[in-house]
């Protein structure tokens, strides 16, 4: 919606509102409205209380007076049609202002060039709702809304009353990718969609009143700016709870694609509870209020259910809390989130870090997998450790999706929880050990040949985590000549026999390592290398300079 028309309690205009934000691309506003009537045809059909320029003042800019004339009667009958004998003070302020209302006025009016031709709403001076929210004005059009039930009766799949039937439901707005005017959720146009001689939606019989309400709710849910509104890939996701709860927001959040951190920083503590195991003591009194999370997904001209997943606010809590405590890693720079949200993460695993360049599939199966507390994705684990191999940059996030997927697969298979936080050196699993080798090997170089224009890491960091018997035999004869190189080099010898400490070359390098040992292998490097790259100075802040990436 993008005006409103501001009158008094005798239908004298006041003042046009500009209801579209401050961006740049001055959107406008999302409301809620009176479910434009059935019709066919080329005949004028109004809507209650908002419709166009042409509709409500009489002008519009298709230079077609007669037609804007028709179309503004239509208007006001309409709304005699359905609230004439409705005592109600906005109502009637509406039919004074449309009785007396002449449409030759309408270009004198304050944004008639933006406004002409669009939607317009009405409210009564004084107020902050708009005269269709009135809920006397609200129960006058539901009651008339029932009037013009379908001729068709039969039981409602959604209430199991039986009553008149909906054969074609109101469309879905808000769902990325699909049409801008709307797309149908339950919809059959094609007779080979169509079953028992049953034509429309009467193959999923829904009465026209659940029909209403659950696309209304839905359309409401997914307007601009809704909290409860995340996108996931190319999955819309909509969730609400069971109640009026403060648990709607912060959880949304953690799954949003906002680019600032401002708002996950506010929730910091509840977090943190939620990491440890606990519910934020604000929501304790929110644990059994049902929880209910929907991704729709375009397809054509309709809208699929991607995911569909119910728990309890309490159960949510403690899922959310254990994703992040699977992801907690040691952080390559201070600044960097404690708690990435969904979108970060899963950039991680898409080529160039493109969200465009994620697989749908994917991202579903990943928020089902946080939301539920199953086992990640088998594609997640082998996704991230591709980019790593593909751009040789590990970084926070794919660490932290590393771990998590280790993490978790070992706590579901009942295996004892080996990667730790932070370095390790008690560790070891060859993998995770042949890892930091990696990155001692790499700091040698680097401190033997300053400014060199590429590293180990660009020439044999896939070969290294993939085949270690093939590559570690050249890394270690280069590693002897950079340590001849430097007046302290023994300081890092030293630290490579450490390393290998119980493993012979010869024979415990291995020739190839699979998947989840490729992911040892770069947590070691990962965790090594932050080690290295830490000032060790007492009783100074931990600080992270590693070299750049590139």
């Amino acid at each position: 919606m993008l005006f409103a028309l501001e009158i008094d309690a005798d239908g004298k205009l006041q003042q046009v509102l500009d209801l579209r934000d401050d961006s740049k691309k001055r959107a406008p506003a999302q409301l809620v409205l009176p479910e434009p009537l059935k019709t066919s045809g080329s005949g004028f059909s109004a809507n209650f209380l908002w419709d166009n320029t042409g509709y409500v003042l009489g002008a519009d800019t298709k230079d077609k007076p007669e037609r804007a004339a028709q179309a503004f009667r239509s208007f006001r009958d309409r709304l005699r049609e359905v609230g004439g004998a409705l005592d109600d003070a906005g109502l009637k302020a509406v039919q004074a202002f449309l009785d007396g209302w002449s449409p030759e006025k309408a270009p004198e009016l304050e944004h008639w060039k933006d406004m002409a031709g669009r939607n317009l709403v009405f409210r009564l001076a004084g107020e902050k709702r708009f005269v269709h929210e009135r809920p006397a004005v609200r129960t006058a059009w539901l009651a008339f809304y029932g009037t013009t039930a379908s001729e068709a009766q039969g039981q409602c799949l959604v209430t199991g009353r039986t009553g008149p039937l909906d054969p074609t439901h109101p469309k879905i707005r808000g769902v990325k990718d699909a049409q801008g005017t709307g797309a149908a959720l339950v919809s059959f146009n094609a007779p080979a969609f169509e079953s028992y001689g049953k034509e429309q939606s009467y193959n999923a019989p829904v009465s026209e009143e659940a029909a209403f309400n659950y696309t209304t709710a839905l359309n409401d849910l997914l307007k601009a700016g809704s909290r409860q509104r995340v996108q996931i890939g190319d999955a819309t996701t909509v969730f609400w709870t069971g109640r009026k709860t403060e648990s709607e927001g912060p959880l949304g959040l953690v799954f949003s694609q906002r680019e600032d951190q401002g708002d996950l920083n506010a929730l910091r503590l509840f977090l943190q509870a939620a990491r440890d195991g606990k519910i934020p003591d604000q929501f304790k009194n929110e644990g059994d209020v049902p929880f209910y999370v929907l991704g729709l997904s375009p397809n054509a001209g309709r809208i699929s259910v991607r995911f569909w997943h119910v728990d309890t606010v309490e159960g949510m809590w403690r899922k959310i809390g254990q994703h992040f405590a699977d992801l907690r890693m040691v952080k390559t720079y201070d600044n960097e989130p404690e708690f990435p949200p969904m979108w970060l993460l899963l950039k991680a695993t898409a080529k160039r870090e493109d969200l465009d360049n994620l697989s749908p599939l994917l991202s579903g199966a990943f928020m089902r997998a946080i939301l539920t507390g199953s086992a990640y994705p088998g594609g997640l684990l082998s996704a991230v450790i591709g980019r790593i191999r593909a751009e040789q940059k590990i970084t926070y996030a794919r660490a932290a999706l590393i771990k998590a997927c280790l993490v978790r697969n070992a706590r579901l298979g009942g295996k004892p929880l080996e990667v730790s936080v932070s370095l390790d050196e008690s560790f070891t699993n060859v993998a995770y050990r042949l890892g930091r080798l990696f990155a001692v090997l790499e700091k040698l170089q680097q401190e033997a040949i300053p400014g060199a224009n590429a590293t180990i890491k660009d020439r044999y960091f896939g070969s290294a985590s993939a085949t270690p018997r093939a590559a570690f035999p050249i890394l270690l004869r280069l590693a002897q000549h950079h340590v001849s190189k430097l007046k302290y080099g023994y300081v890092y010898d030293n630290t490579i026999q450490d390393i290998l400490d119980g493993i012979d070359p010869k024979k415990d390098f291995p020739a190839h390592l699979p998947l989840e040992e490729q992911g040892r292998f770069t947590l070691g490097y990962y965790q090594q290398r932050k080690d290295l790259w830490t000032s060790k100075k007492p009783a100074a802040p931990e600080t992270a300079t590693p070299p750049t990436e590139d």
